[in-house]
């Protein structure tokens, strides 16, 4: 997978608001200019005759700490792309890339040229060309130009060459051609093999002169992304006659037989670079070959990171919006008591986060049985259960209920659900860590999947540590809160105001019972809507008879709670009875709305027969009770842009619901070591390509890079040649 890198995400930010001004149009020449880049169109010869072939060349002249990128742009970028406008008849071949150099931000490393580089293309003319005729070029030239921040940029580029008879003189072409050629990557001289292990690939140049006198620098450049981490370093050593590189694999690496394809860059002790291709299958040492593409995120996780991802991820789930509103109203606890006994805010921590934990412990205790018993599940499993989603649903609208004050539950019920809000007692910091846990697992953070993964192929003692780090991680920012008397003075002092806060958390809730709702109506059909609502309603007036009958004489009180609990006891039964009976009626098929969008609904079979016919495929795993499944989809996969992209380049857009149980979906998670959503694969064209995994966040430039950097044939013909 690609990973997540806030220098990435900054660029994204920037092409957003850049590009418009940046994305400048230019009167038709050979000649255009940017503020960071001049770009000229150049040709090999100053005319053409009949069934030629020539070379044009596009320059780009760039400021001083600017890049552009090489076909594989690395952590992130996009390859510079030439649409050409030609005579009917001529055809245009692909660019040929000069060597690249390395560019490092942080963690991020990219691949591409500063200061100058030429795009090379070999031009075919059509044999019947007149001579005396005009033969005019037309060039779309894209490209991303980065410094800390990236621009897009495009230009056209124009040039018309005379036409001359067969056999008579075309005269010289630029200067700029010859100079590209030398700077294009060579056959290599030397045999290369590739070796690939558990954790590294082994490419060995059996070259003695090479061995006797090392270069300055080698480095190798795989043209697919994903085959090699383009952050990682590449060690060299002398072995005998030959000089071997150790690679580590990246988040697609190769299999057993793969061929291994990129170029070999080689500086020498004067800073002079050469390239050399490289194109050789890979084998497998001793037996250990590199991880699949499906079982690379996880396969080689050990234990201990396994549980710091985790750890990480629960971290991170601390700032998504289902559980953000929990944390905040504990949080506003701890201020109310914040001079009271130290001693006692501290016990509320760990009794929260004794919530948290002994919840995952029973998420991961339920997960070992259902494993153990042949099932296929994973994180967010009980969202598939239309009844668990529905109680869910209630729990979120009466806890709304309480932080609105329409009622609050005496001490003896401070372990109640609804009372979360508003209790000291340390039940209720108890269940409050129980709802946090239940209503941070619809939601998948960063770091979570590859733990996840991980954890659901080990032993159960693995998995409930796995699980554990992961609610550790979520109870962390409160415990901290207690434990910490700093933390605590840096809150502003208590007053008014904070009735007024946690009265507006209130409709955090009740914003995730309505979506609850709308999960619900896509696993039980539209009648399921009116069943909710109606439970909710029947909640309301339960809630309200039971506050107002509170301090009434005996008779009153007990009939109004009697009437009140038999109210909750027929909104409950009676939901989960609808519920179940609408579960079978929903089954609508998912053609019928499938072709009012862009994309198709996810099937093996229909999978396979794209596979098979070698052509480009997204696969979109989803699920409606995923937060960040849905964030995706409205912020990178409904923009214009990026269903343009899959458009034009005939990309079948394949979405897998996992909103209700599907084996075929829960299948090919397991494929890539995964267990739950959301996960995007991006299949270039060619039956055996192999896949990339995008991120779990993303973005509109996210998915065009992926698409750039799956190769011409999936690239969009907007970027490609014309």
């Amino acid at each position: 997978m690609r990973p997540f890198s806030f220098a990435s995400f900054a660029s994204g930010l920037t092409v957003l608001a850049l590009g418009l001004a940046a994305n400048t149009g230019f009167a038709a020449s050979s000649r255009a200019s940017t503020p960071q880049v001049e770009a000229e169109l150049v040709a090999s010869a100053a005319a053409i005759r009949p069934g030629d072939e020539i070379q044009l060349g596009v320059r780009q002249k760039i400021i001083p700490h600017w890049h552009t990128y090489w076909v594989n742009p690395g952590d992130s970028g996009l390859a510079t792309q030439i649409g050409w406008t030609l005579p009917e008849g001529a055809r245009a071949g692909d660019i040929q890339w000069p060597t690249p150099g390395r560019f490092k931000l942080g963690p991020v490393v990219n691949y591409g040229y500063e200061n100058e580089v030429t795009l090379l293309a070999t031009v075919k003319a059509p044999a019947d060309l007149q001579a005396g005729g005009r033969f005019p070029v037309k060039a779309t030239v894209d490209w991303l130009v980065c410094q800390e921040t990236c621009i897009p940029q495009q230009v056209e580029l124009e040039l018309t060459l005379p036409v001359q008879a067969a056999g008579s003189s075309v005269g010289p072409g630029s200067p700029l051609i010859e100079q590209a050629r030398t700077s294009l990557p060579i056959e290599s001289p030397w045999p290369i093999e590739a070796r690939a292990g558990k954790d590294a690939i082994t490419l060995r140049i059996a070259a003695a002169a090479l061995a006797a006198h090392p270069p300055g620098e080698l480095w190798f450049y795989a043209d697919q992304w994903g085959k090699t981490a383009h952050d990682a370093p590449q060690p060299v050593t002398v072995v005998g006659n030959a000089i071997e590189i150790r690679i580590k694999p990246g988040d697609e690496p190769l299999k057993d037989a793969e061929t291994l394809s990129g170029v070999l860059s080689i500086r020498d002790g004067n800073g002079r670079v050469q390239g050399y291709r490289v194109a050789t299958p890979v084998s497998a040492a001793a037996g250990a070959i590199a991880a699949a593409p499906q079982t690379a995120e996880s396969a080689d996780l050990g234990v201990g990171m396994a549980v710091l991802l985790a750890l990480a991820g629960g971290l991170i789930l601390n700032l998504m919006p289902c559980v953000f509103p929990v944390l905040s109203i504990k949080a506003l606890s701890v201020l109310r008591h914040a001079g009271h006994d130290r001693a006692q805010v501290r016990l509320q921590g760990l009794a929260y986060t004794a919530g948290v934990l002994s919840s995952f412990a029973a998420l991961g205790a339920v997960l070992i049985a259902l494993k153990a018993g042949g099932a296929q599940v994973g994180w967010g499993f009980q969202f598939q259960s239309p009844p668990f989603v529905l109680a869910v649903a209630y729990l979120m609208f009466t806890v709304g209920l309480s932080l609105s004050g329409v009622f609050t539950l005496g001490s003896s019920a401070a372990g109640i659900g609804t009372s979360l809000a508003d209790k000291p007692g340390y039940a209720g910091s108890f269940f409050t860590g129980v709802l946090a846990t239940v209503v941070a697992t619809p939601c998948t953070a960063p770091f979570m999947g590859a733990a996840l993964g991980f954890a659901l192929g080990q032993s159960a003692p693995v998995l409930l540590a796995v699980f554990l780090s992961l609610g550790l991680g979520l109870a962390l920012p409160y415990l901290l809160l207690c434990f910490w008397p700093a933390l605590q003075r840096a809150l502003p002092r208590p007053g008014v105001w904070m009735e007024r806060v946690k009265q507006a958390l209130a409709f955090p809730m009740y914003a995730a019972a309505v979506w609850l709702v709308w999960v619900l109506a896509q696993q039980a059909g539209p009648n399921a809507i009116a069943i909710a609502l109606g439970g909710m309603l029947a909640i309301a007036f339960a809630a309200w008879l039971y506050d107002s009958s509170r301090n009434a004489h005996v008779f009153a009180r007990h009939g109004g709670t009697g009437v009140a609990l038999l109210t909750l006891v027929a909104a409950l039964g009676g939901g989960y009875a609808g519920v179940q009976s609408s579960v079978a009626n929903a089954a609508a098929p998912a053609t019928a709305t499938a072709g009012k969008h862009a994309w198709e609904p996810y099937s093996k079979a229909r999978f396979d027969e794209l596979r098979a016919a070698g052509k480009p495929v997204f696969v979109n795993f989803t699920a409606a009770w995923c937060i960040t499944c849905l964030a995706n989809e409205k912020v990178a996969l409904s923009d214009a842009s990026v269903t343009d992209a899959f458009r034009q380049a005939g990309i079948t857009y394949l979405k897998g619901d996992w909103t209700n149980q599907d084996p075929q979906i829960s299948a090919h998670l397991a494929e890539f070591g995964r267990s739950g959503v959301p996960l995007y694969l991006l299949y270039p064209a060619g039956a055996g390509s192999a896949p990339q995994v995008l991120p779990q966040l993303l973005t509109p430039s996210t998915v065009l890079s992926a698409i750039a950097a799956a190769g011409p044939a999936t690239a969009s013909p907007k970027l490609a040649k014309e």
